[in-house]
């Protein structure tokens, strides 16, 4: 299954989060609101995140992995893409390379 990255802002009443969720590449719930709307009351899994409170109390925090109550988000905002991957974490359809295959800019 193919998966599409996107790096979003989402805010609650306390908290901005900065993080990437995976949504799938096509079809349903691969549009951002189809996917915030199919987790209800669930909890939306974000990774490589960035916490901070709305005050700005306390220093950002940097976590691996967030699960985000969906109840209490407030607004999502997609920063940017990050690109669509196969399951195993490659970009589906790129080079592979072999030791007779330069790296791509590569200069003789």
């Amino acid at each position: 299954m193919h998966i599409r990255r996107a790096r979003v802002r989402i805010e609650t009443d306390r908290h901005v989060i900065e993080g990437t969720l995976r949504l799938p590449a096509e079809g349903y719930r691969s549009r951002l609101t189809d996917f915030l709307n199919a987790h209800g009351t669930d909890f939306i899994p974000v990774t490589e995140a960035e916490l901070a409170r709305q005050d700005g109390a306390q220093p950002l925090e940097n976590h691996a992995y967030l699960a985000v109550a969906a109840r209490h988000v407030v607004l999502v905002i997609e920063l940017e893409s990050l690109g669509t991957f196969d399951e195993a974490g490659d970009t589906p359809g790129a080079p592979i390379m072999t030791e007779s295959t330069p790296p791509p800019g590569a200069v003789d």
